[in-house]
Order: structure tokens, then C-alpha cells, then sequence
């Protein structure tokens, strides 16, 4: 499943010598809790590793119709885009070419003004725990991240926001309904021990 989440952050541009005009920010935030709706969702330190962003697009509002503008391959120094793992998260640089790319020279001006301030990330889950299960409101632990498949500037940093564009809201919609299916999948499966050991339990007492 392909999920997306997304962070209010400083997105920040500035120009540099090797580099040029250069985009900077943080799409993955480790330990902060995110509200689902339905649950609450953390990602925690050590979830993402290097094969995980083995290949990475930049893109605008996770319109993967558009040209990347960045591309993180094999996230090796000769890559338009880094990604760097450190104990908060995981940040990013990518290098944007405002001369000959539009939309690079429209995000450019965005990110200056501050009308985009937020950034988003597209992802598979490979490694789960789930606490609280039997209330009606639990906490999904991500302990391991399968895939980045590209990581967005967005113009609306937040779930709630309802004038976000129809593409956009369908994305989130899916990634919703993904989690949604984790928690269902989870709660079958505790169900299911929990019967395994009543059984066991109920044989040993027949037992004795």
C-alpha cells in the first residue's frame, strides 16, 4: 500500500556555489504524532534506511504527471537531490534550475514569499506496531519505511484543509483509507491471538 503523510515545516531557499539555487527542508519528521482521525501515527527513529531512498523524485503536490524537478538516484553526490538521515528525520537539498524550468522558478518564488511552507512524502510500510488497539483511538508505531517513492513541496501542510485541489484530496484519501486497512488488518490479527490463547488456555485447564 502507498501511503502519503505530510509536515508543516521550513521549507527554505537560498543559492549555492557548487550547487546553485538550491530548496531545503524536511519531509519526514521522526517521533511527532500525526492525527489519522481514526488513530494517531508516529515514525520512529530508524524506519528509514538507505535502500529505502534509493531512488527519489521531487515533485509539487505529488503531481507525478509533472517533470521531477529533482531526482535523488542512489542518493550519491552526482544526484540533483540528497536525502540525509539524522535523528529528527529525514531532510533534504535539491537543486532547482529556474533558468530553463518553470515550475522550478515558479516553486522558487513560492518558497521565498513563504506561500509554501509545508512538505509531504509518498511511501510503503514495511514494519509496523500498533499500541492501544482495544481503545478507540490507537497508535500506529512505523518502525520500518519500504519505499520513498518521491518526496512534495505542497501548498496545504495538513489533512484538514478542504481547499485542497480534487487530485490532491483523492491522494489523501487513499493514503487514509491504507491506514485505515493497517489498523482493521491489526486488530484482526491481536483478535486472532487473543482467541489462540484462550483455547490454549481453556485445553490446559481441561487438562488439569
Amino acid at each position: 500500500m502507498i501511503e502519503t503523510r505530510t509536515f508543516l515545516c521550513e521549507v527554505e531557499r537560498r543559492d549555492d556555489e557548487k550547487h546553485g539555487r538550491v530548496i531545503e527542508g524536511r519531509p519526514i519528521v521522526f517521533g511527532q504524532r500525526t492525527d489519522l482521525g481514526f488513530c494517531e501515527e508516529d515514525i520512529l527513529p530508524g524506519a528509514v534506511s538507505d535502500e529505502a531512498m534509493k531512488d527519489v523524485r521531487f515533485l509539487v503536490n505529488h503531481n507525478i504527471d509533472m517533470i521531477p524537478l529533482a531526482r535523488s538516484r542512489n542518493n550519491n553526490e552526482n544526484s540533483t537531490m540528497q536525502l540525509m538521515v539524522d535523528d529528527e528525520g529525514v531532510s533534504m537539498r535539491a537543486d532547482l534550475d529556474i533558468e530553463r524550468n518553470r515550475t522550478a522558478a515558479e516553486l522558487d518564488s513560492a518558497v521565498e514569499r513563504g506561500d509554501v511552507s509545508g512538505m509531504s512524502f509518498m511511501f510503503t510500510v514495511d514494519g509496523e506496531e500498533w499500541e492501544g488497539l482495544d481503545s478507540d483511538y490507537p497508535v500506529r508505531h512505523i518502525t520500518k519505511i519500504g519505499q520513498i517513492f518521491e518526496v512534495s513541496a505542497v501548498t496545504w501542510p495538513a489533512y484538514e484543509q478542504t481547499s485542497i485541489n480534487a487530485r490532491s484530496l483523492d491522494s489523501v484519501k487513499a493514503s487514509l483509507d491504507s491506514a485505515k486497512e493497517a489498523l482493521e488488518s491489526a486488530r484482526r490479527s491481536e483478535e486472532l491471538r487473543r482467541q489462540i490463547i484462550e483455547r490454549s488456555e481453556t485445553l490446559c485447564s481441561k487438562k488439569d
